[in-house]
Order: C-alpha cells, then structure tokens, then sequence
C-alpha cells in the first residue's frame, strides 16, 4: 500500500492503495465516482474513459501510479452542471439508450472538440472508433458531436 495525493476535477484527494491499482477502481471504490464504468477491463471498449490532462485514457488500464500530479477529470467534473457543450449535445440528440457506455462516449468526445474543435466524419469515426456502444448508437453520437462542435 502507499499513499497517493490526487487533483480529481479540481479536488485533491488522498487514497492509501496498492501502486498497481487501476484508477478505475480507486475512482469508483475509494472516491465514489461511479460515472466512469467497468467494461471490458483491458482498454477496448471505452466505458472507463477520463481525461489525464485533457487527455482522453482508459482507467481501466491506468495504474495510480502512473498519474503522478497530472489532473484527472471523470464525468462528474466535465460540468457540475450539465451544460458541458457535448452533454447537451448528448441530450438534444437522444443519444442514450440504455446508458452505460455514455459518460466514456461523451469524454472521448471532449477530449476530441478540445484538440480538433471542427471535425470532420473521418476524424470523428476514428477517434470514437475506440468507444463500443452495445445499442448501436453511433449516428446519434457523430451527429451529437458536429452539434457540440458549432457551440
């Protein structure tokens, strides 16, 4: 065990876990994130992604270890309040169905309008192409993110 201070969506936090924890589980069992979920466990479906520095990672993957002092941003700290452009983006879309890869959809998509903030279907297919959604919602999801993208 070792302790580890954290800077999680503009919050510092203190955990005492194994190094080799994945951040997944210190968000979701230590700190009572539950936004961003388990899916796989080996990085291929998208469910746990957060941002490490603006940066779009699989938690599932990250050792706490590896974060050092770089900002970790789940789904909770995208917006406090909802109005993060791809969450309403999300919303006026109706690109939910039954939710559970939704909050790694909407991360990856951040992190994609924050480097690229115009682009075009090949860029979005590409860097979404990570992000599994069971439902099939993946024309709601390139449409969401061109609306998120004009505001």
């Amino acid at each position: 065990m070792a302790i580890f201070n954290l800077n999680i969506n503009g919050k510092k936090h203190r955990v005492d876990v194994d190094p080799a924890t994945p951040m997944l589980w210190v968000l979701r069992e230590h700190l009572d994130l539950q936004g961003a979920k388990y899916g796989c466990g080996i990085g291929l479906c998208g469910a746990c992604t957060i941002h490490l520095d603006g940066s779009a990672v699989r938690s599932c993957q990250l050792p706490v270890s590896a974060v050092k002092k770089q900002e970790i941003t789940t789904i909770e700290g995208l917006s406090e309040t909802g109005d993060h452009p791809v969450q309403q983006a999300w919303l006026e879309h109706d690109v939910a169905q039954c939710g559970y890869c939704q909050a790694g959809q909407i991360m990856s998509a951040a992190a994609l309008l924050k480097n690229n903030p115009d682009p075009g279907d090949e860029i979005i297919e590409a860097y979404m192409s990570g992000n599994i959604c069971r439902c099939g919602t993946y024309a709601r999801i390139k449409a969401a993110i061109k609306t998120a993208a004009k505001k």
